[in-house]
Formats: C-alpha cells, sequence, structure tokens
C-alpha cells in the first residue's frame, strides 16, 4: 500500500471510528432534560424570548428550542452561554472542581 492510500485508509478509520456513539444511559438523558427545563424557566422568568436568548447567545432558534427540549447534540459552548447569561456560569465552572474531589484526593493520598 503507498503512503497515500495509507493515509487515506486512516482517515476512513477514524471518520468510521466517530460515527459510532453508544445510547445515552437513562439518568443522563434525565439530567439533560431537566437542565433544558430549567434554561427554559429561567428564560421565561426573566422575559427573554427564544429568540432574543439565540441572539445574545449567538445560536439559532433551532439550537434554543432543541437546548430545551433537552437534546443531548446541542453543542456544549451554547449551553455554558446560556448559563452565563443567566448569571450561573461560576456555579456551572465549579460542577468537577477538583478541590471538591473527595474521591480523586483520597485514591491519589493512597
Amino acid at each position: 500500500m503507498c503512503p497515500v492510500e495509507a493515509i487515506k485508509s486512516i482517515k476512513h478509520s477514524i471518520q468510521s471510528a466517530k460515527m459510532i456513539s453508544l445510547p445515552i444511559p437513562l439518568p443522563v438523558e434525565r439530567a439533560i432534560a431537566k437542565l433544558g427545563d430549567d434554561l427554559a424557566l429561567a428564560r421565561r422568568r426573566r422575559r427573554i424570548s427564544q429568540a432574543s436568548m439565540a441572539e445574545r447567545i449567538g445560536a439559532s432558534l433551532s439550537t434554543i428550542r432543541r437546548m430545551e427540549k433537552g437534546d443531548a447534540r446541542v453543542p456544549l459552548h451554547f449551553v455554558a452561554r446560556a448559563i452565563h447569561l443567566f448569571g450561573e456560569l461560576e456555579r456551572f465552572s465549579n460542577l468537577m472542581d477538583t478541590a471538591q474531589d473527595d474521591i480523586g484526593l483520597t485514591l491519589i493520598n493512597e
């Protein structure tokens, strides 16, 4: 196999691997759906339209609708931008704070 064919074969393998996806565990689906519901409620309480929110975070209206419905395919940066819009980015950034990872810290010390 010539080098060009080898590179094409590797690229094809990588693309095939990217297309394989695992099913989303039910607890994860529920958490994403709850986050979508919570974002929708926060938006409505602030009297922000979906169109205005889309404009403010640089997303399309359909992305906002999918995010609020709990679509797991919405890119994380749009979720983070929405959280930032509602003033909760610090809480989001501390979700996996390593200083609070008791199990991880315990395992390091063993």
